[in-house]
């Protein structure tokens, strides 16, 4: 995939950007909500609020910057405590593309995400690199916890809402199982 997903002329976040996108996951339409809160000291007391019911978040460093690397202690403190107790994080390292420039290691990034259970990927939002799989991984994974019945979408303030009734039947698998065999002409 060659889709660019920052303009060069682009201005950076202040606050709060809204926006959302649709990915597929194992034959499931699956849509992102997504709050860019930019991740600025500045703006913490009011993205905090953004935090509230997300079932996902990905909690995005400057591989160039060991100032933003050492922040995310705090941006995940943040998201643990007022987000859904289930949420998905997955940690991702931007700017892949500017190696060259790099201050926080491939290696210590991946420790972090490990010792605090994350899932960890490097992405470069100027060449799209792994941001789409970024968005895919953390979907796939909430759907997982959906179905192991680790996150309930029934539960108020899950960050779950479902676009169709239907999409309920996800966490009973017999149910998904039975209406695939049904639908399948065999």
């Amino acid at each position: 995939m060659s889709e660019t997903y920052v303009k060069e002329d682009s201005n950076h976040t202040i606050g709060v950007e809204f926006g959302s996108k649709i990915v597929s996951v194992v034959n499931r339409f699956v849509k992102l909500q997504i709050w860019d809160t930019a991740g600025q000291e500045r703006f913490r007391s009011v993205t905090r609020s953004y935090y509230r019911g997300a079932a996902g978040a990905l909690l995005v460093y400057d591989i160039t910057s060991r100032e933003t690397y050492n922040a995310l202690t705090n941006w995940l403190t943040d998201a643990r405590m007022l987000a859904s107790q289930n949420i998905v994080i997955i940690l991702c390292g931007n700017k892949k593309d500017l190696d060259a420039d790099r201050e926080v290691t491939f290696l210590e990034a991946s420790r972090f995400a490990q010792e605090n259970e994350l899932m960890f990927l490097e992405i470069s939002a100027l060449t799209g690199e792994n941001v789409e799989e970024a968005f895919v991984q953390c979907a796939r994974k909430i759907l997982s916890k959906i179905e192991s019945g680790e996150l309930d979408p029934e539960r108020m303030g899950s960050g779950i809402q479902y676009g169709d009734a239907a999409l309920r039947q996800l966490r009973s698998p017999r149910r998904v199982q039975a209406q695939d065999i049904q639908d399948c002409g065999c």
